[in-house]
């Protein structure tokens, strides 16, 4: 076991990819010579040569589409956002090409393509680099969304986005990049549909993913105090949603309360809410319970922007709620 950086993992998974299948590289905006905005391809620039880690200039719409394109010809294209948000200019490569070629074209062409970067609530990244993109990726068809949220699972999932033959959308908080924890020895991969059961409960079933499973982390003490024993999952796979693992949980717990750093209005939060209510609701002893982020633009006051997203009482007086129905 090695202790490891959540940065420095996922560089081991593409250092560890592009050594093993000649057909994987990298582009983005400062992805070479620099190593990443964050360092995650520090020194692979000067272990697999410009060809493999490409410098391209900031030009997100055009650098997508030929990432779909090789990709489309057996290339195994991965894009660093340099900030996830500024993904949003290639919108229409990510959804109508990256997500809707390999159906369009009757199976012709596979898209083995991940689009992998930092984004979320920082500390004072203001606006336009705070932005939670799950919320708007989550009704493309074809794409799977990931959101990793530890060393451990950010290595395991990134090697198997990179095996994966269609277009994968890997979340990385700009916060979580240094965590640290220790790597098990070997290759390893984790399943890219598959929530994880961080603690097991039999009270209250907590759904959450990315930064805020350490919001909700942060609160359990208080909650034990109260005397509850909530089960807590980070979903991990945004699309598909792993529905056997949830549903396993309320079918024990019969609460549910869910808490995401993404906006309320049209966010995963809803998606969950309505799927559960769909496929679990004569489970439920009350009803779901969802905390999100105010459907704003994040400040950039510190103050504010701590008020715009959930933080531990939040959660706390939830669970409260839940199981004083």
């Amino acid at each position: 076991m090695a202790e490891t950086l959540l940065f420095n993992a996922l560089r081991e998974a593409i250092d560890e990819e592009m050594a093993r299948d000649q057909t994987v590289y990298v582009l983005g905006e400062d992805v070479g010579q620099y190593g990443g905005s964050y360092k995650v391809t520090k020194d692979l620039y000067d272990k697999y040569g410009e060809f493999r880690l490409l410098d391209t200039p900031i030009a997100e719409n055009s650098f997508t589409g030929m990432a779909v394109g090789s990709a489309m010809t057996g290339l195994r294209p991965i894009i660093e956002g340099m900030n996830m948000g500024f993904l949003l200019l290639a919108f229409n490569q990510i959804a109508n090409n990256a997500g809707m070629l390999r159906y369009t074209s009757g199976g012709n062409f596979k898209i083995p393509m991940v689009i992998r970067g930092p984004g979320g609530v920082g500390r004072q990244l203001g606006a336009e680099h705070s932005q939670r993109l799950e919320t708007y990726f989550q009704a493309v068809p074809g794409l799977k969304i990931v959101a990793c949220s530890t060393p451990r699972n950010a290595k395991g999932l990134l090697k198997a986005a990179i095996r994966d033959d269609n277009p994968v959308l890997f979340f990385e908080h700009v916060l979580l990049y240094n965590l640290k924890e220790d790597l098990p020895e070997g290759e390893y991969i984790c399943a890219l549909d598959k929530a994880e059961i961080v603690r097991p409960g039999k009270d209250v079933t907590i759904l959450t993913y990315s930064r805020m499973r350490y919001h909700v982390q942060q609160a359990l003490k208080d909650i034990e105090a109260l005397g509850f024993d909530p089960e807590v999952i980070d979903l991990i796979s945004l699309k598909p949603l792993d529905f056997d693992t949830i549903g396993e949980s309320i079918k024990k717990t019969h609460r549910v309360l869910i808490v995401e750093e993404g906006m309320k209005t049209g966010g995963i939060g809803a998606e969950l809410i309505a799927s559960i209510n769909d496929r679990f609701f004569d489970e439920l002893d009350a009803p779901v319970i969802r905390l999100s982020s105010q459907d704003i633009p994040t400040p950039y006051n510190g103050l504010l922007e701590n008020l715009t997203i959930v933080q531990s009482p939040q959660i706390v007086e939830a669970v409260q709620k839940l199981m004083n129905r």
